[in-house]
């Protein structure tokens, strides 16, 4: 058989030349694989963990040694997953001209076997392969990721730390409302502005004063539930600025003050959209589909035939907040062409298809969103705020 050549020499005696890196990036160890035109073979080398300054010197030493060997400009290329590192290494490579690509984890194809050896050096090298293919045309063989500038990463901290602040809050709660119900009480409510108040008069379903131990955890339980709530209060201050100050200074905010123009959509789900959506650029509606994980997954082989329903390969708080969208414009706007087109399709139907039908129009409402922001057309039917 004969051999692969992962990096062909070039033709021309001026034609650039490329280096192509891959790294497996891991809390122990980074696994580097790289491959030059001086051999056919794959290097390895393997790297202390967050090691981004040995890193550059293995590129620039081996971008040397290719350039004294063949007295030709190269070109250096290099991928790595997209996971735990986050993009601040793709930036530091595209600051030293690295030509970088972050990789959907997802889309790399996998030997389908039972039992198949996985290590950190196997990896690295199948990302080198993949991307050997990559730049001989074959658009497939992965899923490129469109990493955002720091600005725009920013930008999105403020929802969803605000979704992690709610989660918790949600947990302290049922964690108050848990202790009371091992002593029969039940109507006791942590969210009430009197929570402290309301504790001193707890009793137990015999009558008797909560024992000393779990009054002490309650009190602490509810001290930090009030910080909680004043950390949730402020960035939602924040967020509802963005709207109501004129001179707002958030890489958004164009786009934000557009959506909320719009009835059915207040500053919550206009912040969520635009920062995790439409602050991209799509070519298309399906790309816009697709992004949220919303298009159409059929299954067809021989005589099977049958739909699996949406892929959910995408943004899953986009997805979710879509979804919520799409109910709310049922009731906030229920002359525009998309609850007509709904309505005509569900009727009086309830259950399982309702739910179906609600994604669709949930898919369709944020194609419509993105033309809106896009070209200024107001969804068919749609009523702005007065």
């Amino acid at each position: 058989m004969a051999r692969t050549v992962i990096n062909p020499p070039a033709a021309k005696h001026d034609e650039t030349v490329r280096c192509l890196f891959a790294m497996d990036l891991s809390k122990d160890s980074w696994v580097v694989a790289y491959s030059t035109p001086l051999s056919d073979k794959i290097s390895h080398y393997t790297l202390k963990p967050c090691d981004w300054k040995g890193l550059l010197e293995l590129i620039d030493r081996v971008r040397g040694r290719v350039v004294r060997e063949l007295q030709r400009p190269v070109e250096v290329i290099s991928c790595y997953e997209a996971g735990y590192d986050g993009f601040w290494l793709h930036r530091l490579l595209q600051a030293h001209g690295v030509h970088s690509h972050v990789i959907d984890p997802a889309s790399l194809q996998v030997n389908r076997r039972a039992r198949r050896a996985k290590t950190d050096r196997i990896d690295a090298e199948q990302q080198l392969r993949s991307l050997l293919a990559y730049l001989r045309g074959e658009p497939k063989v992965w899923s490129v990721v469109q990493v955002p500038s720091v600005e725009q990463e920013d930008a999105r901290r403020q929802h969803r730390e605000r979704d992690r602040l709610i989660e918790e809050r949600v947990s302290h709660v049922n964690r108050i409302t848990g202790l009371c119900a091992i002593h029969g009480i039940y109507d006791y409510h942590p969210l009430r502005s009197d929570r402290l108040q309301q504790l001193e008069r707890l009793r137990t379903v015999q009558g008797q004063p909560l024992p000393p131990a779990l009054k002490a955890e309650l009190r602490r339980e509810l001290l930090r539930l009030e910080l909680l709530l004043k950390m949730i209060a402020g960035v939602e201050k924040e967020r509802d600025a963005i709207v109501t100050d004129t001179a707002s200074a958030h890489p958004n905010a164009a786009k934000i003050k557009e959506l909320y123009r719009l009835r059915a959509i207040g500053p919550e789900f206009a912040t969520v959209l635009v920062g995790e959506v439409y602050y991209r650029s799509f070519n298309n509606g399906r790309q816009v589909g697709s992004y949220i994980g919303m298009p159409p997954s059929p299954f067809s082989s021989g005589s099977t035939v049958r739909e699996q329903g949406i892929s959910k390969a995408g943004n899953p708080k986009a997805r979710k907040t879509m979804t919520e969208l799409a109910w709310l414009w049922l009731r906030y706007q229920p002359d525009s062409a998309l609850s007509i087109w709904f309505r005509q399709r569900v009727g009086n139907t309830k259950g399982r298809i309702k739910r179906i039908m609600i994604v669709a129009m949930a898919r369709k409402l944020a194609v419509a969103l993105w033309r809106y922001l896009e070209t200024g057309m107001v969804p068919q039917g749609a009523v702005l705020k007065g």
